[in-house]
């Protein structure tokens, strides 16, 4: 059985956090909570939670064991991008692009 969690518009760059999210794939999900808990960077947190809300609606929703559960699949997409300016030189203006992102992490019993 397959089980989800989402979290859309994290203040996070995608290629940063798709850094932390393919060290996650295929791994026992304790395994997982161990890597993300001593994990540097900013990414590491917010996965965790995800990874934590669908290890609760996997054990709540659909009454698995948790000791079965395996991380699945992880994906990071682009969300919408936030785009202020600053001020150059010769009266022109400079784009900064703030990016976001929407994480979807799946868990798996090891049966299915």
């Amino acid at each position: 059985m397959m089980v989800s969690a989402t979290l859309r518009r994290t203040r996070m760059s995608p290629q940063k956090a798709r850094l932390v999210a393919d060290q996650l794939r295929g791994l026992p999900v304790e395994r997982a909570i161990e890597i993300l808990a001593f994990g540097k960077p900013k990414a590491a947190f917010v996965l965790k939670k995800v990874l934590e809300s669908a290890i609760a609606n996997a054990e709540h929703n659909e009454g698995i064991d948790i000791d079965e559960l395996r991380v699945g699949a992880v994906q990071v997409n682009q969300g919408p991008t936030f785009r202020r300016y600053r001020a150059r030189a010769r009266g022109r203006a400079g784009r900064i692009t703030k990016r976001t992102s929407h994480i979807t992490l799946t868990v798996t019993d090891q049966r299915g």
